[in-house]
């Protein structure tokens, strides 16, 4: 984009100010008392407070809900020191860039990371332990991606394994493992540790109210959000469902109709309708079943996918990488799942998301017109292949 990283640090430091500060306004509008203070359940509706802005000692609600979100998973052997070991917090805190950095970790956030930072001229390393980068996704959109990056200049390296880490005073040197071939070391200026995410669940009082935790820290919750509890509640990244700022929000809206008392059609978020979305370049996106997944579970399916380079819209935007992949039941037509890798997929998966939703079916996508030129032209022909009527492939 020809930006420098100082321009584009310093604008996303005023743009994070511009948007807390909006949410606090949106907050006040909705006449909601926002306490800046450290809070503890020490009873059921109630919840003690300690810091230095606490303006009372505790509050009373008849119901609380626990949104404490997570943090960036620490490793022995791998703690973060948030100068030569960052964590995904540590890393948008740079001010300056390292020359090289290696990645450990290529869920969403570890890719994310390795496609900004090389995009700014970082020699990046992506390691991952399992056979394909974004494990959780669809194989062969991951795959598009790797090679997408490999050609952008990422050094990217599968079903590896982070064995030990040495801090030196100029450098990080980790060794790496793998079954199939000898050991290696990388050295990097600075290494990234992206093992994952825990859920923030300590000292909120939660196991001393007898609120059922998994061992991992999870708490355990049933319909509407609520807990073994009644009248505690808890969403997001602290209970076992998807750890994406989207269910979070779907997951509160659900729990506060129920306190609320108004009428909801969802006791829980149904999983296969959670839509994924990496911001890379090319950008990947889905929702509900994996390939992998069917083969493994012997689960029979259809599928079709249609390649961007043959939408006209991709062409004239020279951005023609990537594919939309739909899976459909073969005697219903039903959605069973749709995986897109390329430009605006985040955006192009809701449409067949909402197909899905509304329990339309392969052809009633196929039936639809697609205004042309455009990338969503690539879903309407990746349908159409489904009902054996593809036009432009």
């Amino acid at each position: 984009s020809g930006l420098r990283y100082a321009d584009v640090h310093a604008k996303t430091r005023v743009a994070a100010t511009a948007l807390a500060t909006g949410v606090t306004g949106l907050l006040r509008r909705n006449k909601v008392d926002l306490i800046r203070a450290r809070g503890t359940i020490a009873a059921v509706g109630r919840v003690a407070l300690s810091g230095e802005a606490r303006p009372a000692a505790s509050v009373a609600a008849a119901n609380i809900i626990v949104a404490t979100g997570s943090r960036p998973m620490e490793v022995p052997g791998f703690e973060f020191d948030e100068r030569q070991v960052l964590s995904s917090s540590g890393v948008l805190a740079l001010s300056s860039l390292p020359e090289s950095l290696l990645i450990l970790g290529a869920g969403a956030i570890g890719c994310e990371f390795a496609y900004a930072l090389n995009a700014f001229g970082v020699k990046v390393t992506l390691v991952e332990m399992a056979a394909q980068i974004l494990p959780s996704e669809d194989r062969e959109a991951a795959a598009q991606l790797a090679d997408a990056m490999r050609r952008s200049g990422i050094d990217v390296r599968t079903g590896m394994r982070a064995a030990r880490l040495a801090r030196r005073p100029d450098r990080v040197e980790v060794a790496l493992t793998s079954d199939s071939a000898p050991g290696e070391t990388i050295v990097a200026q600075r290494v990234l540790a992206a093992f994952g995410r825990v859920p923030n669940t300590a000292e909120l009082g939660l196991e001393e109210l007898g609120v059922a935790l998994e061992r991992t820290g999870h708490v355990v919750t049933g319909d509407y959000g609520e807990t073994s509890i009644k009248g505690i509640y808890a969403v997001g990244d602290i209970t076992r469902s998807a750890a994406l700022a989207h269910v979070a929000f779907r997951e509160a809206e659900i729990a506060v109709d129920r306190i609320a008392g108004a009428p909801s059609h969802e006791r829980s978020i149904d999983p296969s309708l959670v839509p994924s979305a990496v911001y890379t370049e090319p950008q990947v996106a889905g929702f509900g079943l994996r390939e992998q997944e069917a083969v493994a579970r012997g689960i029979p399916y259809r599928k079709s996918v249609f390649p961007y380079r043959a939408a006209g819209k991709s062409l004239a935007i020279g951005r023609p990488t990537g594919f939309v992949k739909i899976l459909a039941a073969p005697d219903t037509g039903e959605l069973l799942g749709a995986h897109i890798v390329g430009a605006e997929a985040t955006e192009l998966v809701q449409e067949l998301l909402l197909a899905r939703h509304a329990e339309l079916l392969v052809d009633d996508v196929a039936a639809t017109i697609h205004a042309h030129p455009t990338l969503s032209e690539a879903v309407s022909e990746a349908a159409r292949g489904l009902v054996d009527r593809p036009i432009h492939i």
